[in-house]
């Protein structure tokens, strides 16, 4: 079986392409199967491989999961926040964006404003300079666009059904400076407890689901943030 599977971030970097040709002899063969004959032939990458999730038509697949020839395949990494292979891309209705331009927070407000609720907030999160002793110059994003998209909605689906809100987000590619906003949230809600609730659960859910990527940029060097797990600062999703 013939496969070509999309590689990012830290992952991509080590086996040196981001999309990846790969042939398979197994008959049948599983998301599983598929991370154990790539650790073999990678050996290297095995350790940012063997905790990777396997993504199949833009869905996490469990470890049992059948892949086809035909399937959209990709190995995401630990997700933490290279170069996209794309400039960006936006929802139907709007409310959910990846660009490499910056971000504008009373744009994204306005499309959650409803007059039926009283309690509006925007969650803006920025480049910091210092993390501890580290001394950050930028961040770069990467994302695996059509995948990210899907899951910001279901976040604004989860949003709207828990709460009875509204969700926008808005979430930066490619390199993104000192104080500039790399994620805006914003939610509206009937009451601010509620509203409250929402932008939290909001910003933890895309932090621990949402493919996209984060490599610290510093004066001394660069790395990817949450994907090797052989780093202090690794974090599995």
């Amino acid at each position: 079986m013939q496969l070509t599977i999309r590689l990012f971030a830290g992952l991509a970097e080590m086996i040196g392409t981001s999309s990846l040709d790969f042939h398979a002899h197994e008959t049948r063969l599983t998301a599983g199967k598929l991370k154990e004959l790539l650790a073999a032939c990678y050996p290297d990458a095995a350790p940012q491989i063997n905790v990777s999730l396997v993504a199949i038509d833009r869905e996490y697949a469990p470890d049992d999961t059948v892949i086809s020839a035909e399937s959209e395949i990709a190995l995401i990494p630990p997700v933490s926040g290279g170069e996209p292979a794309e400039s960006g891309g936006e929802t139907a209705d709007g409310l959910y964006l990846l660009t490499n331009q910056p971000l504008n927070a009373e744009i994204m407000l306005d499309k959650v404003l409803d007059s039926n609720h009283g309690a509006s907030l925007i969650f803006v999160g920025t480049t910091r300079e210092m993390t501890g002793e580290e001394r950050t110059t930028a961040l770069h994003y990467e994302a695996y666009i059509p995948m990210a998209l899907g899951k910001l909605q279901e976040i604004g689906s989860d949003v709207q059904e828990r709460w009875n809100a509204r969700c926008a987000i808005a979430h930066r590619i490619g390199l993104v400076g000192l104080k500039e906003a790399s994620v805006i949230i914003a939610v509206s809600a009937p009451h601010r407890d509620t509203c409250y609730e929402a932008s939290r659960y909001a910003i933890e859910k895309l932090k621990a689901s949402v493919p996209v990527w984060k490599k610290d940029i510093s004066e001394t060097g660069q790395k990817w943030l949450g994907s090797d797990p052989r780093a202090k600062d690794y974090k599995p999703v």
